[in-house]
């Protein structure tokens, strides 16, 4: 069980850092997402549409930070179009690891040891060091940034990342539980940033989930209860009482969005953390973007949210900025 972390443990940044927001980016195989996990059954034939985003976020001012898998770790065509903008800092690398693609394969392949810190530690570890090993070798940069496949954190996870020197860990989806499918419950962490050890050595940065509504102070509570009935759910959300807002464009309107974004800002989190999974920059490979106007809408939408955060003030971040920003003592 992944525990929540003291009260205490809340980083803090330098006052220039304000209020920032940081692109994450699952950068993954394609595979089917109702079927059973494999180690084999998957595609890279989106990767080419990892060039035009590229350019789009450069063209908004953005630096992605692309969370690799190992499929992309290995694909001459990902390397091609990222270690440039890598090298001049105009993107970021990070490390994901979905166990079922990667080496070594000693596991049973299933939904339990899909979640990577359900597997026994040494075989965690020996899983993210040949990514990350393979993510230095092939693209120039050691990543310094970590997010679990399916957000399966384990309990030797930390102690795993502290000693590969990883600075930073995004793997918490917080206000989601994962439990009832094997892994974590990430219900009761919080959404700021903080330290998961007393050494302040590795950095949390949960994925950024608010709850809205007038119940939204009470959501911790209520939403859990409302989501076993679908309809109430529904109803709550169409009435403005209740509704659970993650930052991506996938599954949540851009006008969802964008009152995740004042919750988030109103409540003074120094970083929001989206995401979204790279699959869905093609058509038909998430249950997000079946067609090209789907992408189109993909894009539009980050538009409408980078044009809002820069209204509101949040401008958007690196890992390399966050680095230098957290405060240690």
């Amino acid at each position: 069980m992944i525990e929540p972390p003291p009260a205490r443990s809340a980083a803090q940044f330098s006052p220039s850092f304000g209020q920032r927001s940081l692109l994450t980016v699952d950068t993954e195989e394609e595979f089917d997402w109702t079927g059973p996990f494999s180690a084999s059954n998957h595609g890279l034939d989106h990767v080419p549409r990892l060039r035009k985003f590229q350019e789009f976020c450069e063209g908004i001012g953005v630096s992605p930070v692309y969370l690799i898998d190992w499929p992309i770790a290995t694909s001459p065509l990902a390397m091609e179009i990222l270690r440039e903008p890598l090298a001049q800092g105009k993107a970021e690398v990070g490390v994901q690891l979905h166990p079922w693609v990667n080496p070594p394969f000693e596991e049973t392949v299933n939904t339990h040891n899909s979640f990577a810190g359900n597997l026994p530690s040494d075989l965690e570890e020996k899983k993210f060091l040949n990514l990350r090993d393979e993510i230095e070798k092939n693209f120039g940069v050691a990543p310094q940034i970590y997010r679990a496949g399916r957000y399966g954190l384990g309990p030797s996870t930390s102690r795993i990342l502290k000693q590969a020197g990883m600075a930073i860990d995004s793997s918490v989806r917080a206000n989601f539980d994962y439990s009832t499918g094997g892994g974590p419950d990430y219900s009761k962490h919080p959404l700021e940033p903080y330290w998961i050890d007393a050494e302040r050595r590795l950095l949390e940065l949960p994925l950024t989930t608010v709850y809205w509504g007038m119940l939204r102070k009470q959501g911790r509570m209520l939403y859990p209860a409302f989501a076993r009935i679908p309809k109430l759910l529904g109803l709550a959300s169409k009435l403005g009482m209740l509704e659970r807002i993650s930052l991506t464009p996938e599954g949540v309107s851009a006008e969802e969005a964008l009152r995740g974004i004042d919750i988030a800002v109103d409540d003074k989190l120094p970083l929001l953390v989206l995401s979204f999974h790279s699959p869905s920059l093609a058509p038909g490979y998430t249950p997000y973007v079946h067609t090209e106007d789907d992408l189109d809408d993909l894009y539009d939408w980050w538009r409408r949210i980078y044009t809002y955060l820069d209204m509101r003030g949040v401008r958007p971040t690196s890992v390399k900025e966050i680095m230098q920003s957290v405060e240690i003592g």
